[in-house]
């Protein structure tokens, strides 16, 4: 049963990441939201190959997933909701509320500690922003982004069920957050009480320090909303701003070899 269930988790997840990255890339070429300032076969080339990467590795280095980690605690009655008596619908959504936080914390401590960024900044160097950004990470922050939610999940006890739905939840709007596409405006002001839309999170990789310090959920926006680091727009606009980083402008940059060693260059 418990093979079946690994197998399932990682059918149901691949399954969906193809359905929304096939979705999203038509949306892309239909309603772009802003030309694209590279070679976009570069681009996803090379964004693809480090996922790619990025898959192998979590498999061989860490054989366990987030799901079996979930089915353990819960076998084991290990857990802050293992502890407390609530209903199978209530545990759920308080666990897939908390991983969210966990998730949106994270993103901000990957901010602002030095070793950190140096890992993050990969995934903000991009030149373009598209759905292709939404799976570009350097293998060594997923490996610590992995470890963090194992703990999170562990310490919370959440249902296997609610890690299964968030770890779905977590890559498709990954995808979606990122897409190059464009969405009108008063459909996205009201997406945005909701959910995180690509316009919300092109803030975030703004070359504009103060607004790549902003709007750091992935899921849903009240984090940001209730802690202050919610903003609405870039100020140059979203068809002007200039994404990335600026301390990696060249095109030579997107490729395989300098994303892997970009956080041990020393540059700031």
């Amino acid at each position: 049963m418990f093979d079946l269930l690994l197998d399932g988790d990682a059918a149901v997840r691949l399954s969906v990441f193809i359905v929304v990255f096939a979705v999203v890339g038509v949306w892309e070429l239909i309603a772009p939201r802003r030309k694209a300032s590279c070679p976009k076969g570069v681009r996803w080339l090379n964004n693809l190959s480090i996922s790619a990467i990025n898959v192998l590795v979590t498999r061989l280095l860490i054989p366990s997933t987030l799901i079996a980690v979930a089915f353990g605690a819960e076998l084991n009655s290990i857990g802050l909701l293992k502890i407390i008596e609530l209903p199978a619908i209530l545990s759920i959504i308080i666990a897939l509320l908390l991983l969210d936080l966990a998730i949106y914390c994270q993103h901000i401590i990957f901010h602002k500690v030095p070793f950190l960024w140096r890992l993050h900044r990969m995934h903000h160097a991009d030149l373009d922003f598209d759905v292709t950004t939404g799976i570009r990470f350097h293998p060594v922050e997923i490996i610590i982004s992995l470890g963090i939610k194992m703990l999170v999940v562990l310490a919370i006890g959440a249902p296997f069920i609610a890690v299964l739905i968030f770890e779905v939840l977590l890559n498709a709007t990954s995808l979606f957050n990122h897409a190059n596409i464009n969405i009108p405006k008063n459909v996205d002001k009201i997406l945005r009480i909701f959910i995180i839309t690509p316009d919300m999170h092109r803030v975030h990789h703004s070359i504009i320090h103060e607004e790549t310090d902003s709007n750091f959920g992935f899921n849903v926006p009240w984090w940001d909303y209730i802690f202050k680091t919610y903003r609405a727009q870039p100020k140059a606009g979203h068809i002007e701003m200039t994404i990335g980083i600026e301390s990696f402008r060249k095109q030579r940059e997107l490729w395989l070899d300098r994303l892997l060693l970009q956080p041990f260059r020393n540059t700031d």
